[in-house]
């Protein structure tokens, strides 16, 4: 059994607040026990493009590197959830990248949103790709001590294929950190992550955004672990702060023995 940390932030506009809460957070995750300590989508910043374009990152920006040294000190895997990734020679639009460190503090994973949030709702109108570019290919699985791990991010739920490609590639943890909108998330979140989890018989393991940002969007919250069974091992419905669950992949692999759902189309 492994005990993980999910976070649930009010992210904001207001970068250097953002990041001091997140510094926080790994502390109280590894004072928990928690191997692992996953953000949701966007955890640095919700803001505008200026904004985004204002506070992109690389990926050897000195505040990843920060992240990359606490995982070392508490000895723990952090799953930056997204941040707005700089790239060279585009000065109007970044990617959304998740990246995923492990206990030695290494970049062992770097995955950028494929699937983005165009939508024009009555109740929420976005179009995401006005200030991210889209990543071309899902992120390969990795082998860790936790168990091997896939990335996805929000919108992404929304595209099976992509987790069947995961599946394929024998993930037994699949993160989902997210930004889902009040409006989507009370009809979808959970629908979705258990579908995913389900399907594919593997841990889902979803970090959210909660609450009001900047006086306008608003986040569903209910960050979320997924078993492989699709029951919802946990479940954070209040405001920010951590929630925690344990992982165990002698169940997941019990699932998969008794209900066997391969990976194999036919």
């Amino acid at each position: 059994m492994t005990r993980i940390a999910l976070a649930q932030t009010n992210s904001t506009d207001d970068f250097d607040h953002n990041l001091s809460v997140a510094l926080k957070l790994v502390q109280e995750a590894a004072a928990a026990g928690a191997a692992l300590l996953a953000f949701p989508e966007v955890f640095l910043l919700i803001g505008s493009k200026q904004k985004k374009l204002e506070h992109a990152l690389t990926l050897d920006d000195p505040i990843v590197l920060r992240f990359q040294e606490l995982a070392v000190r508490h000895g723990i895997f952090i799953l930056l959830g997204s941040v707005h990734e700089r790239i060279a020679g585009n000065a109007e639009r970044v990617h959304n990248t998740s990246v995923l460190l492990d206990d030695r503090g290494e970049q062992i994973a770097v995955y950028r949103k494929q699937k983005l949030f165009d939508v024009d709702l009555e109740t929420v109108s976005i179009k995401e790709s006005d200030s991210i570019v889209p990543g071309a290919a899902p992120c390969p699985v990795v082998q860790t001590r936790l168990g091997r791990i896939g990335l996805s991010i929000c919108f992404d739920l929304r595209f099976p294929e992509l987790y069947r490609a995961l599946r394929r590639q024998d993930a037994e943890i699949v993160f989902a950190p997210s930004n889902f909108s009040a409006p989507t998330g009370r009809a979808h979140w959970e629908t979705l992550l258990r579908a995913r989890a389900i399907e594919n018989q593997f841990y889902m393991v979803a970090p959210a955004q909660v609450g009001e940002h900047n006086g306008q969007f608003q986040s569903h919250g209910h960050s979320m672990l997924v078993d492989a069974w699709g029951s919802v091992i946990s479940v954070h419905p209040g405001g920010p702060g951590l929630s925690y669950g344990e992982l165990d992949l002698d169940s997941l692999y019990k699932v998969r023995r008794e209900l066997p759902v391969g990976p194999e189309l036919w």
